[in-house]
């Protein structure tokens, strides 16, 4: 068993969506076998399903000034921004499969984002930052201190549609965090954000490719799965005529 990875680099977020409708309906059609890719973005915000157009804080004219778009999508949560220095990944997996806790015929939305959250925990580690699960929040935080609040270092939402998921997670790596004063954090007061290149005692910080490498190894050591890279779309739509669930 294994997982296809294919990283994209810098890409739009049309882009993006794009290449993730192309891939989830090959994960559909059984072409494939479960794929992760990794990616990065010009500047833009996101609405999911939860999301209300209030925890967008800056105006109009001062997002179109920095060129930042804005996408209704239908992955669950509130709003979160994406932008250069931050490793988004889009997990298209197939519930159905045989997938680590899987109790009945597919595995739940929650547990996968689960797992996803233990991936994205263990590559923290791998950089020195401690991380950690909050109860009802959904993504990676760090550990509080003292006064210091617990911070959020990777946002996490997710669609399912016949036990395909799409879209997936943000780890801010070495991500401008001023870019999120233009929002509420996927609709959170309480709590701010960071990243790997802030949090890590590492003298350099962390890279993304390091960060993107990282990630991918604990996505294969959460999953049970050998990690296979493929360089373009075009290889992984022909890599594998047939996927045995």
């Amino acid at each position: 068993m294994h997982i296809h990875l294919l990283q994209l680099g810098r890409i739009s977020y049309a882009e993006g969506l794009r290449i993730q409708a192309e891939v989830v309906a090959a994960r559909k059609a059984g072409v494939i076998g479960d794929t992760l890719l990794l990616l990065e973005h010009p500047p833009v915000l996101t609405l999911g399903r939860n999301a209300t157009r209030a925890n967008i804080l800056a105006t109009d004219e001062t997002l179109a000034r920095r060129e930042v778009e804005i996408h209704d999508i239908n992955r669950g949560g509130d709003v979160t921004y994406h932008g250069p220095g931050q490793l988004v990944g889009y997990p298209i997996f197939d519930l159905r499969g045989d997938l680590p806790g899987k109790k009945g015929p597919h595995l739940g939305p929650v547990d996968f984002v689960r797992l996803m959250e233990e991936a994205l925990i263990l590559t923290c580690k791998d950089f020195g930052v401690p991380a950690q699960r909050i109860c009802k929040l959904t993504g990676v935080w760090t550990y509080a201190g003292g006064s210091i609040r617990e911070k959020k270092i990777a946002a996490i939402g997710i669609h399912v549609s016949q036990a395909i998921t799409s879209h997936g997670f943000a780890l801010n790596v070495t991500t401008d965090l001023r870019d999120f004063d233009w929002i509420v954090p996927c609709g959170i007061t309480d709590r701010t954000v960071t990243s790997l290149e802030l949090e890590s005692p590492l003298d350099p910080p962390p890279t993304l490719a390091q960060a993107a490498n990282a990630v991918a190894a604990k996505f294969g050591h959460v999953f049970h799965r050998q990690i296979l890279a493929v360089e373009t779309l075009d290889e992984l739509l022909a890599s594998s005529t047939t996927t045995v669930r």
